[in-house]
């Protein structure tokens, strides 16, 4: 079977960012024990772990708003490697904060889990 992997970053981002913006807890099915997320200064494996620490920023609303998303296969395996950029809108503030993430998706059956999670804010 051959994976069009360009519109399953498209579909996983679309999902994530709607799933981080309206109830961040519910994101811990998209990692597992061995996953890794790196948030700016802080390494965090696990899936309970990065949930934590996604669930505790300092935010109660937030919107992504996505630039760029580039992605390409990861290794014949069938994994993806998906770099995005855009902005973030957090609480009330009128500034959007850009940001850059680049997740490493594995493929699980039907589907794929996040393997690594980079997560940076850029300042200009």
């Amino acid at each position: 079977m051959s994976v069009d992997f360009n519109t399953v970053a498209k579909e996983f981002c679309t999902f994530y960012y709607q799933q981080f913006d309206s109830d961040r807890t519910q994101l811990g099915n998209l990692y597992r024990d061995q996953s890794m997320l790196t948030f700016e200064t802080s390494q965090l494996q696990g899936a309970k772990n990065i949930v934590e620490k996604l669930v505790e920023l300092p935010f109660q609303k937030v919107a992504h708003r996505i630039s760029t998303l580039d992605a390409q296969p990861g290794s014949p395996s069938g994994d993806i490697l998906v770099m995005v950029t855009g902005e973030l809108l957090i609480d009330e503030e009128q500034n959007a904060q850009r940001y850059s993430q680049v997740f490493h998706l594995i493929p699980d059956g039907n589907s794929y889990y996040v393997f690594n999670d980079i997560f940076r804010l850029n300042y200009s």
